[in-house]
Parts: C-alpha cells; sequence; structure tokens
C-alpha cells in the first residue's frame, strides 16, 4: 500500500510538473498579469475572481471596453479562463451573457486593429545610414546595424533575434543558416531554420555585417547580441528585447522620422510587406517568419497590394 501511494505522489507531482511547462513562460506571466487586473477589479467591488462565474466576468469585459480594444478583452479572457483551469476550476466562456456582450462591444467600438508599423525598404536605408552617421564607436555602429539588418532580413521576432546564439549560426556558400530553437507558436521547441542570403549591396546585407560584427566582437560562443558596459567595453549579457525597441526608436529619430507608430515588431511586419510588395506568395513568406496561419500574412499581402490591383487605376481623368 506505501508502495502504491509513493507512486500516486510521483506521479501528482510529474503531472503538475507537466502543468506548468505546458506553456511558455512568458504565456504564463502574461496569464498571471492579466488575471492580477481581473482580481483587483473583483476586489473593488466585493465579487469573486476565483471561482467566478461568467456574469462577474461579462462586467468585467464591459468595464475594459471603455480603454482597451477587442483583441485585449479576448486575450483577458483567454488568461482568466485558463487561470481557473490550472486551478481546477469550470468556467463557462462561452456562455451566452459573455458571447453576446462582446459581440454588442465589437459593433459598438468595431474591430479593426491597427498595428504597428512596417520598417520598410526606405526606412531601412536611413536607419543604416544615420548609424554610418554617428560619432560613435565602430564596434557600435556594427552591432546596430546587424541587430537591425538580421532582424529585418530574417522577419524576427525581437524575442527569437536577442535568443540567437553564436552555436546557433552556419555560414555557408549562399549566406547564412540560422537556427531558431523556440518561438512564440513553436512552444514546443520543434525548432526551425532560416536561411538568408548575400544581398548584392554590402552596405545593406545582413550576412556581411554579421560576419564583420562576429569579427570585430571576437564572439566565439554564446549570445550574439549583447550589451556594452560603460564606453564601449562588450560584456556577455544579452541584450533584452525591450533594447531592440528602444534602438529602432533612437535611431528612426536621429533619422528625422516619426517613431510613435513603429516597435520591434516593425522589423518582421516590415519584412513581410516588402517581400509582399515584391511578390513574393504567402507560403514563402510564412516560411521565414514562421506564421502558423495565414491571416496575418494575408493581411500583409492586402496591405502591398493595396495600389497595385486598385480599381481607380483603371479610371482615366
Amino acid at each position: 500500500m506505501s508502495e502504491l501511494t509513493t507512486e500516486l505522489k510521483f506521479l501528482h507531482e510529474a503531472t503538475l510538473n507537466n502543468l506548468k511547462t505546458s506553456k511558455a513562460n512568458n504565456t504564463l506571466r502574461a496569464y498571471k498579469s492579466d488575471f492580477k487586473d481581473f482580481g483587483a477589479f473583483c476586489a473593488k467591488h466585493g465579487l469573486n475572481s476565483l471561482p467566478t462565474e461568467p456574469k462577474i466576468v461579462s462586467l468585467y469585459l464591459t468595464h475594459l471596453s471603455k480603454n482597451s480594444k477587442i483583441s485585449t478583452l479576448r486575450r483577458r479572457l483567454v488568461s482568466i479562463s485558463m487561470v481557473h483551469k490550472l486551478k481546477g476550476h469550470y468556467l463557462d466562456t462561452k456562455h451566452p451573457i459573455i458571447v453576446e456582450n462582446l459581440m454588442g462591444i465589437r459593433r459598438v467600438k468595431g474591430s479593426i486593429q491597427k498595428g504597428k508599423k512596417p520598417l520598410l525598404i526606405n526606412h531601412l536605408k536611413s536607419l543604416i545610414n544615420v548609424i554610418n552617421e554617428q560619432k560613435i564607436e565602430e564596434i557600435k555602429k556594427l552591432r546596430d546595424k546587424t541587430i537591425i539588418l538580421i532582424g529585418f532580413g530574417g522577419g524576427f521576432r525581437r524575442t527569437e533575434l536577442i535568443s540567437i546564439n553564436h552555436e546557433d549560426l552556419e555560414f555557408v556558400q549562399e549566406g547564412i543558416k540560422i537556427t531558431i530553437k523556440k518561438s512564440k507558436t513553436d512552444q514546443y521547441g520543434e525548432g526551425m531554420i532560416k536561411g538568408l542570403p548575400y544581398f548584392n549591396n554590402e552596405n545593406y546585407c545582413p550576412v556581411l555585417n554579421l560576419k564583420k560584427w562576429l569579427e570585430i566582437s571576437q564572439i566565439k560562443s554564446g549570445p550574439i547580441f549583447r550589451r556594452f558596459s560603460k564606453g564601449s567595453t562588450l560584456t556577455d549579457k544579452r541584450l533584452t528585447d525591450q533594447s531592440v525597441v528602444l534602438l529602432i526608436k533612437e535611431y528612426l529619430n536621429l533619422a528625422g522620422i516619426e517613431n510613435k507608430n513603429f516597435a520591434g515588431h516593425s522589423l518582421r511586419s516590415g519584412f513581410a510587406t516588402v517581400a509582399a510588395e515584391s511578390g513574393a506568395d504567402e507560403r514563402s513568406i510564412m516560411a521565414m517568419t514562421g506564421h502558423k496561419s495565414t491571416q496575418m500574412v494575408r493581411r500583409y499581402i492586402r496591405e502591398a497590394n493595396l495600389f497595385k490591383n486598385n480599381a481607380l487605376n483603371k479610371i482615366k481623368l
């Protein structure tokens, strides 16, 4: 009997561990953060947050709708539902009071999403050119140019970009292969390989700039994009994903480009938009970006072709 009890205890602990690791750490943190806000709303109004009921969730969504997008409401609903599941409680998120309320909110607010601006070719060249003009150490210039060019050239998410290690790189005759061990849409760590070819223009070539960066930085292992300490001393500490955002915004500002609506995601959306403008099909774009569904990629293609197949072009005035 004691052996059975010990085995069940082991299985119980292993099951709990599986539940914890079924979601990426960033996803779990997002759930907790969202649920914390829901908990604060419930505490303020004397309502139960865990377990809760559809009516309370619906009230919370109405409260959020005053200053939040529909996408935010849907994400909060998922978070509340997942926290209930992880804690062993059932919450009917398909209850009419939730579904009908969301439909009503959507009709009132509209559901069009305005994303961050894509970093297009003219922006990319302006950034590289303005970096070259800066009176800073050459090693800093090279790091920043490489981050932007690799990020754009591979359609990287910013978290993927700063996660690249030297061990993930393989230079080949055609360019470079970069192994992505894990990403937002690859929760099981199956990985993917991105291939970046050489560009004709050396100044804007991600492969050549990466080679130069590795040579001047003398990085042989570990993270390839690292922080500088005071001065120009390169450390072994990996850059944060927020650093990519700040870097892009800084150089956009120096180039005289309004930077409010640009972000780290602008590198990824920029690649997809420019590729679509150049005639790349959705399959080849998805092979590079790692998108799992065609919805967002088709949106990039539609926006890229907004003026190409415009009916107004047929009208002669």
